[in-house]
């Protein structure tokens, strides 16, 4: 992919729910590389749905989504998703420890070409975001919802994935929780160039990085910079 080329295009795309509302209509999109878009609208109006038409979670009815120059549909699902990641407002884990909570992705046979993070690595990035009490052998059924976020977002950086889709990450966290994730986000935006989509209800704005906002209305998708 060249520089020019965006990292996710849309093309005429149209989206309706089953029984035939239509919430997005020919909607054509191009968003950058190594950028930070805040996604704003009213409640209702196709902000989680949009992410999840990024990484293949919903379908278009109609048009075509692109990554890195290439259809959607071209990619295996489960590659483009460690490539898109989406991060949803409820956190998900397995009947296990925090370590096998961290690695579970690795354990995907889609991921084995993958090298999974020692021990140093999992309690270094626990300890970033402020769950050092935490030990690797703790059960996940003991965690907060808090806590379980973070733990989900720590579990979708170790993949390294180029495009971060965030829904409302920090609205199960405390606000000194939601400013470390919000800033890591913004933090790996500048530093390694991760194109970072996040739909939040937060007045934050990042510092070190100037944001677009997408702003979705009737339908369409305004960018605002």
């Amino acid at each position: 992919m060249d520089d020019k080329t965006p990292v996710i295009a849309f093309s005429k795309v149209t989206f309706s729910y089953p029984n035939g509302k239509v919430l997005f209509q020919d909607l054509s999109l191009e968003l950058a590389g190594g950028s930070f878009y805040l996604v704003h609208g009213p409640s209702g109006s196709g902000k989680s749905t949009f992410l999840r038409l990024i990484n293949r979670l919903e379908e278009p009815s109609l048009g075509q989504l692109m990554f890195e120059g290439r259809p959607l549909t071209s990619y295996n699902p489960p590659l483009l998703r460690r490539e898109v990641l989406y991060i949803q407002q409820t956190p998900t884990s397995v009947d296990a420890t925090v370590r096998e909570n961290l690695l579970l992705a690795f354990s995907f046979k889609n991921n084995r070409d993958l090298t999974p993070p020692d021990d140093d690595i999992l309690k270094s990035r626990l300890d970033n975001f402020l769950l050092n009490d935490i030990r690797l052998d703790t059960h996940a059924s003991t965690l907060s919802v808090g806590q379980l976020q973070r733990l989900c977002f720590i579990r979708g950086l170790l993949l390294n994935p180029k495009v971060l889709l965030l829904d409302e990450p920090a609205s199960a966290l405390d606000e000194e929780s939601a400013r470390i994730v919000e800033e890591t986000a913004e933090r790996m935006c500048v530093e390694s160039g991760l194109t970072v989509l996040m739909v939040s209800h937060r007045t934050f704005r990042p510092a070190r990085v100037r944001h677009k906002v997408l702003q979705i209305v009737k339908g369409q998708i305004e960018l605002l910079t």
